[in-house]
C-alpha cells in the first residue's frame, strides 16, 4: 500500500511583506502615471505612442510584481519521498527540493535560536508562525548540507516518521 500526503500551506504576511507591497504598489502607480502625463504631454505622434506603451508595460510589471508577493508552499510525500514546491500568485509552481526521509541526519522540532552550520543551505517552505515549524537535516547532491524548515500537519508527521532513520525514530519517541 502507498503512503502519500499532501499539504498545501500559506504564507502568513508579516508586516514588512504588507509595506513592501504597499510600497511597491504606490511606485508603480505614480510611475505609470508619469509615464502618461509625459505621453500626454509631448507634442509628437511617435513619442505619444511609446509614452503610452511605456505606460502599459509598467502597469503590467506593477500588477505583476504584486501577485509575485502572494506564495504558498506545497508538500508531497510518497513512499519515503518529500518534495517541496513553492506556489507564487496561484499560478506559478517552481520546486524547491526532492529529497528522501532516509537521508535525513537530523529532525524534530525547530526552536529559534537554533545552530546551523556555516555551509548549511536553509530552506524555508514555512507559514511564518514558529510555534508549530519542524525542522529535517539532510545531506543533498545539489546544495550539500541543507536544513528544511516546515510545518506538516498530523497526517504529514505519521508519514515521515514512518521512514526515519531508525536513530531518528528512537529519538522521536
Amino acid at each position: 500500500m502507498d503512503n502519500f500526503a499532501e499539504q498545501l500551506v500559506k504564507k502568513n504576511e508579516t508586516n514588512a511583506d504588507k509595506t513592501r507591497r504597499i510600497a511597491m504598489l504606490i511606485v508603480g502607480i505614480l510611475f505609470t502615471l508619469a509615464l502618461l502625463l509625459l505621453a500626454l504631454l509631448a507634442g509628437r505622434p511617435l513619442v505619444m505612442f511609446l509614452g503610452f506603451a511605456l505606460a502599459a508595460a509598467s502597469g503590467y510589471g506593477t500588477y505583476h510584481f504584486v501577485q509575485n508577493t502572494y506564495v504558498e508552499y506545497e508538500y508531497t510525500f510518497t513512499n519515503g519521498d518529500l518534495d517541496v514546491d513553492k506556489i507564487i500568485a496561484k499560478k506559478k509552481r517552481r520546486e524547491m527540493l526532492s529529497t528522501s526521509i532516509r537521508q535525513f541526519t537530523d529532525f524534530g522540532k525547530y526552536e529559534d535560536g537554533m545552530e546551523e552550520s556555516a555551509d548549511m543551505t536553509v530552506i524555508m517552505a514555512t507559514d511564518n508562525i514558529a510555534s508549530h515549524e519542524y525542522y529535517a537535516d539532510f545531506t543533498d547532491e545539489t546544495v550539500g548540507s541543507a536544513r528544511l524548515i516546515f510545518v506538516p500537519d498530523e497526517r504529514m508527521l505519521e508519514n515521515i516518521r514512518k521512514f526515519l532513520p531508525a536513530k531518528l525514530r528512537t529519538k522521536q519517541l
